[in-house]
């Protein structure tokens, strides 16, 4: 997904910089200049994939200062999410949930946004990388907590609804410096496309609440 490689890339560099004692905030810059310069001498353009994929926003440039040990301090964690919410665009016709079935094709594809890809193209959210979804998928990442009767246990209430679409739409709104995508803050899933995994989240007849 856009920016992930500057993300984990610079990680790497702060937290290897951060295990040193001996190394000064200006070590740490230093280490983090470098992995930067490696990383834009060795990727090229090609196709829908720009060298912006490289440019952190403040979002990610605040997180990267925190890996490891170094914990988000309270209040930074909530001047993020307080500016990340007011990002967050809702549907118009105050709808959250779409088709689940379509949302388990979502969830189920990691294809999207590569060079090989046409630009444009719809893009999946590859849910099951980091989440247990239903009891039918054997294989998933545990990154993420399990989602399993998600809506079962939350309830299907108009709040659940709009909490859930706004997470997936920008997780670091309820969580700063959450390791989930922004799907739809960057544009990685349509509106229809976050209404759908939403649907198979919070749907009675989805496979997650059964």
């Amino acid at each position: 997904m856009k920016n992930n490689i500057t993300i984990v890339v610079l990680g790497i560099a702060s937290a290897v910089a951060v295990g040193c004692a001996s190394m000064s905030h200006n070590d740490e810059a230093a280490l983090g200049a470098k992995a930067l310069e490696l990383m834009k001498a060795s990727f090229h353009e090609q196709g829908q994939a720009k060298l912006d994929r490289l440019d952190q926003d403040e979002v990610q440039k605040v997180c990267s200062e925190y890996n490891g040990d170094r914990k988000i301090p309270k209040d930074v964690a909530d001047r993020l999410e307080k500016a990340e919410l007011a990002t967050i665009k809702y549907p118009a016709d105050g709808k959250y949930v779409g088709d689940w079935k379509n949302g388990e094709r979502i969830a189920q594809s990691g294809v999207g946004m590569q060079f090989t890809d046409t630009a444009g193209a719809a893009t999946g959210g590859n849910c099951y990388a980091c989440h247990e979804l239903t009891k039918a998928e054997l294989a998933f990442g545990t990154i993420g907590p399990s989602l399993y009767n998600f809506g079962k246990t939350r309830g299907y209430t108009p709040e659940v609804q709009k909490y859930a679409f706004g997470k997936v739409y920008n997780s670091e709104a309820f969580s700063a410096c959450s390791n989930m995508p922004r799907f739809g803050h960057k544009g990685i899933l349509s509106e229809q496309q976050i209404k759908d995994v939403v649907a198979l989240l919070m749907d009675p007849s989805s496979p997650v609440n059964k």
